[in-house]
C-alpha cells in the first residue's frame, strides 16, 4: 500500500475545479511514494455543485479510467489536509490504494449481502457510511449495515446540503437486477464503502464538549422531558450546578444557551463503565456519550427537555461546548491515534535485560484519512478559518485527507451531533 493521491480545489465553475483536482492527482500518481493506479475514489463536493453532481462524476470517471469504484456525498463544506472549504463551490477527491477484494461500494441499488459476505469472496469488516438525514428509520438502517460487518464498527456522516441531497455510489460489482441504469448519483437512503479485514483502520470521535458536573442516573422521564436525576428534580439539579436562578432570567438564559447534556445509554455504560468513568474524571467524554441540546425547561414539573428520548437508567451529565473544549478534545483524539500507530519500538528486554520478553508492536504509517465534522463546527467555531483542519495536520502530519461537513455524524453505530469523526488508513511503517 502506498500513499493515497488526493486533491482539492475551489472555483465558481465546476469544470475548472475538476481540472485543478485532476492535475494535482496526476502529479501525485507520478511520484514513487504515491499509488499510481488506485481503483477506489472518495469524492466530496459542496452543495454549490450539488445540481451538477452527475456531470462531475461522469467527467472525473472519464478522466480517471483506472478508478472503477466511486463513493462520496455533498456537504455545506468539505475538508482536506490543512484546509476547509465552507460555503463556497469546491470539491475534493482521494484515491484509495486498496486491493479490489478488500472493499465494496454499496447502496440501495447495490446492497451488501445480509451476511456481510459474498460466497467465496468479499467479507465486510468495517464500513464508511453516507446517509440521507430524511431517510425513514435511519438509526435502524445504520444498525443493519453495522450488523453486516464483522466488527460492527461503522463511521461516516449524514448528507449536509441546502439544495440536492446526493450521494455518489458507483460499484464495479454491479447493481441489482433492473437497476443497471443507475448512474452512480443517488438520493435518499444510505450508501458507502465496506472494507475487508485486511484494511487496517483507526477511528476516533471528538465530541468537543466538557462536562460541568458529575454524571447522574435518569430516574424519571416522560418522552424527551427528563424529570429526575438520582431521584432529585432535574431542573433543580441543572440550576444548582450552573449557579443560576430563574428569578434572573437573562443571566440564566445566557448560561443555558451554552449548556448541553451528555447521555450514556445503559447498554453502552455496561460495555465501557470503567473507561467512561476515567475519561469523565479528566473532563472528557468518550464515544459512548451522545451530546444533545437542551430545548426547553418545564418549571411546573421541574423537568428539562432535551433533543432525545432517553430511557430510564440512562446517565446524564450537563456539559458545555466552546472553542477551548473543542480544540482540546480534537488534539486528544489525534494524540490517541498517533500513540496507537507509534508504540514503543524498544523491547522490554532492552530495559530489563530479560531476553525472553517480546518486541513491542511495529509502528504503522498513515496512508490516508477521512474526517467527517459537523456543519455546526465549520467556519469560525475553532476560532479562525480552517483552524479545525490545521489542528489535525499539526497532530497527524502532512497526510492525505478528505472529508465533509455533515448534518450529523456516524460512529460506533450511533448518530452524533456537533462532533468530528477522524479515521485513518494505515500500513506497517517501512
Amino acid at each position: 500500500m502506498k500513499l493515497f493521491p488526493y486533491a482539492h480545489a475551489t472555483h465558481p465553475q465546476w469544470r475548472m475545479a475538476a481540472a485543478l483536482v485532476l492535475a494535482q492527482l496526476r502529479a501525485q500518481m507520478a511520484l514513487p511514494t504515491y499509488a499510481h493506479a488506485p481503483g477506489l475514489a472518495l469524492l466530496y463536493i459542496t452543495d454549490h455543485y450539488a445540481a451538477q453532481a452527475q456531470d462531475i462524476l461522469a467527467h472525473l470517471s472519464a478522466e480517471l479510467p483506472e478508478v472503477t469504484d466511486w463513493a462520496g456525498t455533498v456537504g455545506v463544506g468539505i475538508a482536506a489536509n490543512n484546509v476547509e472549504y465552507f460555503d463556497e463551490p469546491a470539491l475534493a477527491v482521494m484515491l484509495c490504494d486498496l486491493s479490489p477484494d478488500q472493499y465494496r461500494v454499496f447502496s440501495g441499488v447495490a446492497p451488501l449481502p445480509a451476511s456481510g459476505s459474498e460466497p467465496g469472496g468479499f467479507v465486510a469488516h468495517t464500513a464508511l457510511l453516507h446517509a440521507d438525514p430524511g431517510a425513514n428509520d435511519l438509526a435502524e438502517l445504520i444498525a443493519e449495515v453495522a450488523e453486516r460487518t464483522q466488527s460492527g464498527h461503522v463511521f461516516g456522516g449524514l448528507v449536509g446540503s441546502r439544495s440536492a441531497s446526493v450521494q455518489f455510489a458507483a460499484s464495479s460489482a454491479g447493481n441489482l437486477s433492473g437497476q443497471g441504469a443507475a448512474g452512480g448519483v443517488l438520493s435518499g437512503g444510505l450508501s458507502g464503502v465496506a472494507f475487508g479485514p485486511d484494511v487496517a483502520l483507526v477511528s476516533r470521535v471528538t465530541q468537543g464538549a466538557q462536562p460541568v458536573d458529575r454524571e447522574r442516573e435518569i430516574t424519571a422521564v416522560d418522552g424527551n422531558l427528563v424529570l429526575a436525576l438520582d431521584g432529585e428534580p432535574a431542573l433543580d439539579v441543572l440550576l444548582r450546578e450552573l449557579g443560576v436562578s430563574l428569578a434572573q432570567p437573562q443571566q440564566a438564559m445566557e448560561r443555558l444557551r451554552r449548556t448541553l447534556v451528555g447521555l450514556t445509554l445503559p447498554q453502552h455504560r455496561l460495555a465501557d463503565g470503567e473507561g467512561a468513568q476515567r475519561r469523565h474524571v479528566r473532563g472528557q467524554f468518550g464515544p459512548e456519550v451522545m451530546v444533545r441540546h437542551i430545548i426547553g425547561l418545564d418549571p411546573a414539573r421541574k423537568g428539562v427537555a432535551i433533543a432525545e428520548h432517553p430511557p430510564l437508567g440512562a446517565h446524564l451529565a450537563f456539559c458545555e461546548r466552546h472553542v477551548k473544549a473543542a480544540r482540546a478534545d480534537l488534539v486528544r483524539v489525534c494524540s490517541e491515534i498517533r500513540e496507537e500507530l507509534e508504540p514503543e519500538t524498544l523491547s522490554l528486554s532492552a530495559t530489563t535485560g530479560d531476553a525472553s520478553d517480546t518486541e513491542a508492536p511495529a509502528a504503522r504509517q498513515i496512508m490516508g484519512a477521512v474526517y467527517v465534522s459537523c456543519s455546526g463546527r465549520g467556519g469560525l467555531h475553532f476560532g479562525a478559518p480552517s483552524a479545525e483542519l490545521q489542528i489535525v495536520r499539526r497532530a497527524l502530519g502532512d497526510v492525505p485527507l478528505v472529508g465533509f461537513f455533515a448534518g450529523g455524524e456516524i460512529a460506533h453505530q450511533q448518530l452524533y451531533g456537533y462532533t468530528g469523526v477522524l479515521t485513518v488508513f494505515t500500513t506497517p511503517a517501512a
